[in-house]
């Protein structure tokens, strides 16, 4: 296994200076995109969904838009929140909002709904090996978090509160929400909440990528 790389926290200049572009940005699509797929493969799989797309499925019960439509409207909603948090967005942190929630939607109407269990059972489990891969392929990119991910890190930073304990708290918070809201809460949630973390860590030494030495744009 390659040896692991220290992730590296950049504003959105030093990023860029950071080099290596030619890899890093299409791994950052590539891992976006297929983490739209994996969210698709759960709803098609009809046996849970990931905790904030329990709160996804759930706003779309009431409002008059797509489940991609809703990942987008909630992404920058949580944006919202890191003013406060004084999270600096990266060009990561925009990609994230706006192509997860497309490619969801593009896979969504390629995708039908299979019929035996079986199936629904295999685009689960594939839903979340697929976003355990499509996590270490963005996280790996160094591009800047995703708009949850940097709540997580803000609210962990501003608390004191470990990553862990903030994590927990923001994913049982939504999907209590979503739950209220009539969202999808089942077995892919479960393995979801066990299997996401140790996927992404045990495949992120292989995708992280070296950068060169950045110089600070001082937006941290």
């Amino acid at each position: 296994m390659p040896t692991p790389i220290a992730l590296t926290d950049l504003g959105p200049v030093a990023q860029l200076r950071a080099g290596r572009l030619g890899r890093r940005l299409p791994q950052l699509v590539v891992g976006l995109g297929l983490y739209g797929v994996s969210l698709a493969m759960m709803v098609r799989g009809t046996l849970g969904l990931a905790p904030w797309d329990v709160l996804h499925s759930g706003l779309i019960r009431y409002l008059p838009i797509t489940l991609g439509q809703a990942v987008i409207a909630m992404s920058f909603v949580v944006l919202i929140a890191w003013v406060p948090l004084r999270e600096t967005p990266g060009i990561g942190t925009v990609l994230n909002a706006l192509l997860v929630g497309t490619t969801a939607d593009l896979t969504l109407a390629a995708l039908g709904e299979p019929s035996s269990l079986g199936a629904r059972l295999a685009l689960t489990v594939g839903g979340v090996a697929l976003c355990g891969l499509a996590s270490a392929l963005y996280i790996g990119a160094q591009l800047g978090r995703g708009p949850r991910d940097g709540l997580m890190t803000g609210l962990a930073r501003r608390t004191g509160w470990s990553l862990r304990l903030v994590r927990t708290g923001l994913e049982v918070g939504v999907v209590l929400v979503g739950l209220a809201l009539g969202g999808v809460l089942g077995l892919g949630t479960v393995l979801y909440a066990l299997g996401i973390g140790p996927l992404a860590q045990a495949l992120l030494p292989w995708f992280q990528v070296r950068l060169d030495d950045p110089v600070s744009d001082g937006s941290r």
